[in-house]
């Protein structure tokens, strides 16, 4: 397990506190307390999700960015363009980070295979560099 700043125990202490502070100021706030998302349809993602044991809020198949609010945690493996439509609405972004050897590619993975490929979250904040690029190449 990586004792990083940005790796699974660190991650998986943060989701836990904050899910306990969310909970305690309910009342005090009033206002729309914060989800975190787990976003995947993949099996074996889910059960590895489960075995670290983070505090998952939603678990959803598909995102739809316009349910995320400011605040939220949205973990998973989203295209980038879904990613800075997360960050953009101040949501938090952990991608489900791991190196897959590609003989393994296109194929389910299980929690174990997750686990012993070294899986992560990783926090990453995504917006564009610019809204139009052309699309000639110099």
């Amino acid at each position: 397990m990586q004792h990083s700043p940005h790796g699974k125990l660190a991650t998986r202490d943060l989701l836990r506190q904050r899910h306990y502070h969310t909970g305690m100021n309910k009342i005090s706030t009033g206002r729309r307390l914060d989800i975190t998302w787990f976003v995947s349809r993949h099996p074996g993602a889910i059960e590895w999700a489960r075995r670290e044991r983070l505090a998952i809020g939603r678990w959803v198949a598909h995102l739809d960015p316009q349910q995320v609010g400011d605040g939220d945690i949205v973990i998973g493996t989203l295209p980038v363009n879904i990613a800075a439509a997360v960050c953009k609405r101040g949501a938090r972004y952990f991608h489900l980070s791991l190196q897959v050897p590609a003989a393994w590619r296109g194929r389910e993975l299980t929690a174990d295979e997750l686990q012993m490929l070294g899986a992560s979250l990783v926090l990453y904040h995504i917006e564009p560099a610019a809204n139009k690029v052309p699309l000639e190449v110099a």
